[in-house]
């Protein structure tokens, strides 16, 4: 993009410091004055993990509580889970997952668990935290040209990388047993990070209240829902979509058209939130969703949630077979199979929106 030949002018008014940066300020696809500092210098409050080291399942129920969540990644025949005590301290992970070079990335403000494939043109970034927001949403760097990068869109926004676009990897937050039910060959990130934090403890206890304030958010709320509602949110076809917790809960199973495209959504109660009491595995239940192409072999599947006393899961209609929230049919005719995963977040609505201010709200079925 071109340059902005007002940059420095601009830049006499900002609310954070550039005196640590090499960055080309010049080439800026947001407002200065949208960007906020979070208190924290750069890769110092907030440390990413750049070496990260893994154990095994068994090694990780020494320390991990069934119900916590986790962010599990699946590339090629190898899986990987995150945990979100970790990454609440960290926010980042720069790993290699089959080769993948990724970004693990958490965001407590925004509730926003998402990962990037690190690859840009030919380059493999490395990334760290830059302490500054917007929309309260973590801003990331790279390390490469120390361009700045919108976490929750993966959009470059500061720098030689301004209006560059990041690949998204689909990943979900989901329960640590049901991580190991899923990949019982799966492994799961150390907490000997090198980093010295107190694992398990909650620096931000009791920031998930529906209805309290967002930090450092100074923009209009988009009162169609409580700011900190939970949502499943995604884009497909074209259209942003949010599916409210609120809802998901009551129906479990979604089966939706958006433009042609079908899509289901599923939903599992257990899970526990990342932000709510100070100790980890004393945080309350919030669940956990899945995105998913409900296409097998060419042919649509429509699904259901069935609770009875014989059985309480997710099945397809047409084979009954049973599936869980991480897409996979773990009973009957189609066991083993995989749906497709679509790329979705777990995110607080008042971040997405503020992203996403044309977003589609899921009313519940009519």
């Amino acid at each position: 993009m071109l340059p902005d030949a007002d940059y420095l002018e601009k830049l006499q008014a900002v609310s954070f410091s550039t005196s640590v940066w090499e960055t080309d300020f010049s080439r800026h696809t947001v407002d200065f004055a949208d960007i906020f500092s979070g208190g924290v210098g750069r890769d110092t409050g907030i440390a990413p993990i750049d070496n990260p080291s893994f154990e095994t399942l068994a090694e990780g129920d020494k320390w991990l509580d069934p119900l916590e969540p986790v962010i599990a990644l699946e590339i090629g025949s190898r899986a990987r889970a995150y945990p979100l005590q970790i990454l609440i301290w960290h926010e980042i992970a720069n790993d290699v997952l089959s080769g993948v070079p990724v970004a693990v990335t958490f965001c407590p403000l925004c509730n926003s668990a998402i990962v990037f494939d690190r690859h840009l043109e030919g380059e493999v970034l490395d990334f760290g935290v830059s302490g500054n927001l917007r929309n309260s949403d973590l801003i990331m760097w790279d390390r490469q040209t120390e361009s700045w990068w919108q976490q929750l869109t993966g959009e470059g926004i500061i720098g030689q990388h301004a209006g560059k676009q990041l690949s998204f990897i689909p990943a979900q937050i989901v329960s640590w047993t049901s991580f190991k039910e899923a990949y019982p060959d799966g492994t799961v990130l150390s907490t000997d990070t090198g980093l010295g934090r107190t694992y398990g403890q909650n620096p931000y206890s009791g920031y998930d209240r529906v209805n309290n304030d967002p930090f450092l958010f100074f923009d209009d709320l988009d009162g169609r829902l409580s700011p900190k509602e939970r949502i499943a949110a995604f884009t497909v076809g074209g259209i942003d979509a949010a599916f409210p917790y609120s809802i998901l809960v009551e129906e479990r199973v979604v089966n939706y058209d958006f433009a042609s495209e079908p899509v289901v959504v599923f939903f599992e109660p257990g899970t526990r939130s990342a932000l709510d009491s100070f100790i980890f595995r004393l945080s309350k239940e919030i669940g956990a969703t899945g995105v998913f192409a409900p296409i097998v072999d060419g042919q649509r599947l429509t699904f259901e949630f069935v609770a009875n006393d014989a059985l309480s899961a997710i099945r397809d209609v047409g084979t009954g077979s049973t599936w869980s929230i991480l897409g996979r049919a773990t009973d009957g005719p189609l066991a083993g199979t995989q749906l497709e995963r679509l790329v979705h977040q777990d995110h607080f609505w008042f971040a997405w929106a503020a992203f996403k201010p044309d977003t589609l709200i899921y009313q519940g079925a009519k």
